[in-house]
């Protein structure tokens, strides 16, 4: 079996394949504070409990936008697993070629994310990951990663709005009927909502314009992004597993 692990900015999110079928997964905060035995027992017991005590990892891929918390897990999973974990890094096998200036520059969760939307559903495709930040990547016909754009995530923005402000409550981030809004909460509630509907509309309607692709498809993901793909047309799919089966797909391209 193998473990697929994601390491974000806000959550760690680990998923279990026994081949191409994605048996469990879940979801931890990112610490940087965690020891390596703290990594290795709490994988260790969760893999028990869900799965079975004799249960075998096999191998294991990481990606990883935070560096701080690399040693410790690396070394959890080569002490409780006997593992050498597979790190996305620059330079890995992806069928996926960077045409950017700077391709290190590219986080390792869009490299997979646009592994996993172009060999999933095909080229030309655009790739939305609604995460601590939002992104909109672009991927050609011949598995070319062509432009990217990056935007604060919602709840970054969200807890901006009420971190930076003296009156401004904490509010919850959730679909609303109407723009409309009559009180505070309801007012910042719309904000959100719609604001960032009307930011992925302009954003996806403007890369098919600038790169003259019309016939492209929208592919989402992201633990928020199926409140926002349910309330607009320029999304085509939404699929919250997409890093996890993009992360497999690259395992088993090396």
């Amino acid at each position: 079996m193998l473990f697929a692990i994601d390491v974000g900015n806000t959550n760690i999110t680990v998923g279990l394949f026994d081949g191409e079928k994605l048996i469990k997964q879940f979801r931890m905060i990112t610490q940087t504070s965690r020891t390596s035995d703290e990594y290795g027992v709490f994988l260790r017991q969760w893999l028990d409990i869900n799965v079975g005590p004799d249960a075998k990892i096999d191998a294991v891929i990481i990606s990883s936008v935070v560096p701080n918390i690399m040693h410790s897990l690396t070394s959890s999973i080569i002490k409780y697993f006997d593992v050498n974990p597979l790190i996305v890094a620059p330079g890995i096998k992806s069928g996926i070629r960077l045409a950017i200036p700077n391709p290190k520059e590219l986080g390792a969760d869009r490299l997979v994310d646009a592994v996993a939307a172009y060999e999933l559903y095909g080229g030309p495709v655009i790739v939305v990951d609604f995460g601590t930040a939002t992104t909109h990547d672009l991927v050609l016909e011949d598995g070319t990663f062509a432009a990217g754009v990056t935007s604060p995530g919602i709840r970054l923005a969200a807890n901006a709005l009420w971190t930076g402000t003296a009156k401004l409550p904490e509010v919850e981030i959730k679909k609303v009927d109407t723009v409309l809004g009559k009180d505070t909460v309801s007012s910042m509630q719309a904000g959100i909502y719609y604001g960032y509907i009307g930011q992925t509309e302009y954003i996806v309607k403007t890369m098919k314009k600038e790169s003259g692709l019309s016939n492209i498809k929208v592919v989402a993901t992201g633990g928020l992004g199926k409140m926002i793909s349910e309330a607009t047309d320029e999304i085509d799919i939404y699929n919250p597993e997409l890093t996890l089966h993009g992360l497999r797909i690259i395992y088993d391209k090396q």
